[in-house]
């Protein structure tokens, strides 16, 4: 058994990396979950309780804006959790739970209240057997909570950051890299309906359009993602220009909760959005990246920004060049489109300065003509074909126009 039991000065020791918050046990690569969630204390503040297969790895922290506890795990399968279940507490806002990188798993709860852990600890059965975490919340006040929150930065701890990952030079004699980025993914399922989820959606349309455009031997193609793990918005767009890549497309198929959308939608990056239904659209994606428990804090640099506005200038006209292209393809493959196809918002994975990109709703969840759509591979063809299409048309275009701006 492992314990952790902290006051409030030495939680903020141990958040900051003084005394790491951490309980790490021994044990294989996967455990279960069993059972257990979150509940209110009679005399105030919440205690979390769950069984687990066996033991593994742990950590707990917590974050701000929005306020979230995170729960690390190497690595613990959350199939038979449902959010209703664990969620027993008035002080949770929201529950995720699910794979957040290869070998690592999260359970992120958005607090409705300020609270910070008083007391962790895993008991482990006397063979080895289960394992059980349990954590105690105090109620606290949002002062003293921002004081203790922060990623701890621990020796077997650490998660890719992209801001590592050097960008390789592109060959201009080698087939264009383009990076198909499925939407969502472990911790984050998208939109779901019908008990078909975004995610798993679009990783299996990602997969039939990479095999279209590869197949056209004019291209090399990669995916930010080939399984149901989370990737992080930033990582997405490290990982493409890692690869050296020359087109950006990321696919989504979002749900609306109110009103009625109907056909595929391009995207392209611009800090005004459209109208205020794609603004919406750009803020929940990008607070998908808050939600599943990353901290954002100190990564704004005003000079590299500047640096990748002017890049910008150059590159934006292409990635709506493109966007033109690929609507006029899909809407000659399928014989339909969006009403307004062409949108403009500030998604963040759009925002490679020196990458085309484009972000494409291949259709709305919520909407069950597009539902139907969406799941029948006779369709998802025909909108391969029409993306395949139009990447070659604007292709053709770009080269032109290249040849002339050299010139």
């Amino acid at each position: 058994m492992s314990t952790i039991r902290t006051g409030v000065a030495v939680l903020g020791l141990a958040l900051l990396g003084a005394t790491p918050m951490v309980a790490q046990q021994e044990g294989s690569a996967l455990s279960h979950y069993q059972g257990g969630g979150f509940s209110d204390r009679f005399l105030g503040g919440v205690d979390l309780s769950l069984d687990l297969s066996q033991p593994v790895p742990w950590r707990v922290f917590t974050l701000s804006d929005p306020m979230r506890l995170v729960v690390d795990f190497r690595e613990v399968d959350w199939t038979r959790a449902q959010a209703s279940q664990l969620d027993q507490s008035d002080h949770i806002a929201s529950l995720r739970m699910g794979p957040f990188q290869p070998g690592w798993s999260r359970l992120v709860a958005e607090l409705s209240t300020p609270l910070i852990v008083d007391q962790a600890e895993l008991k482990t059965a006397s063979d080895g057997g289960g394992a059980q975490l349990r954590l105690a919340l105090a109620k606290a006040d949002r002062d003293e909570f921002d004081k203790h929150t922060g990623e701890p930065k621990l020796p077997g701890w650490a998660l890719a950051d992209p801001r590592d990952i050097k960008p390789i030079v592109r060959d201009p004699q080698a087939p264009m890299v383009i990076i198909l980025d499925p939407g969502h993914g472990g911790i984050d399922p998208g939109a779901e309906r019908n008990g078909i989820n975004e995610a798993d959606l679009m990783l299996r349309f990602a997969f039939e359009l990479q095999d279209v455009l590869r197949r056209t031997g004019r291209y090399k193609v990669m995916m930010t993602r080939t399984e149901d793990v989370f990737v992080s918005l930033e990582a997405r767009v490290a990982k493409a220009r890692e690869a050296g890549a020359g087109l950006f497309i990321s696919l989504h198929a979002d749900a609306l909760k109110q009103g009625k959308a109907h056909g595929a939608t391009v995207y392209t990056l611009s800090e005004q959005a459209s109208d205020a239904a794609s603004a919406a659209l750009a803020e929940r994606h990008n607070r998908d990246d808050l939600l599943a428990g990353l901290d954002l804090s100190g990564k704004d640099d005003r000079v590299a920004q500047v640096l990748l506005d002017l890049a910008r200038q150059e590159n934006t006209p292409r990635s709506r060049a493109l966007a033109r292209h690929v609507v006029g393809g899909i809407k000659n493959a399928l014989g339909h489109v969006h009403k307004r196809p062409l949108q403009e918002a500030g998604f963040s994975v759009l925002k490679a300065a020196d990458i085309p990109s484009i972000l494409i709703e291949v259709g709305f969840l919520s909407t069950k003509e597009d539902l139907v759509n969406l799941q029948d591979p006779v369709w998802r063809a025909g909108m391969a074909a029409g993306i395949r299409d139009g990447i070659a048309e604007w292709e053709i275009e770009d080269k032109a126009l290249s040849r002339l701006r050299r010139q």
